[in-house]
């Protein structure tokens, strides 16, 4: 039997549940709509997840600012086309934004 030190298995599963964990946060971005307008990649009608990101990266606050964003709409940030109010919850719209911040 082959030794495989605790410090890879552990580093496995930490791997496997941050891969679990933007599984949930995608699909709750799908069951919310967010995915009608935004691509991970790609821009669509508004930014790309990861260039949300890109723009916020070392941004402390980010993430209080684009749940707020997330869930009472914003205009202007990323041109002339506002981004409507979601239907989420003050926790749902955290999640959704500290995921998109992780790209």
């Amino acid at each position: 039997m082959k030794f495989i030190p605790t410090t890879l298995l552990v580093a496995a599963a930490l791997g496997s549940a941050g891969l679990a964990q933007a599984a949930d946060e995608l699909a709750l971005a799908k069951a919310k709509n967010c995915m009608s307008c935004h691509g991970v990649e790609k821009k669509l009608v508004g930014p790309g997840y990861k260039e949300v990101a890109v723009k916020y990266k070392g941004d402390k606050s980010a993430a209080a600012a684009l749940a707020t964003k997330i869930k009472a709409g914003g205009k202007g940030a990323w041109g002339a086309i506002p981004m409507p109010p979601n239907n989420v919850s003050e926790a749902e719209a955290k999640r959704l934004a500290e995921w998109v911040l992780s790209l």
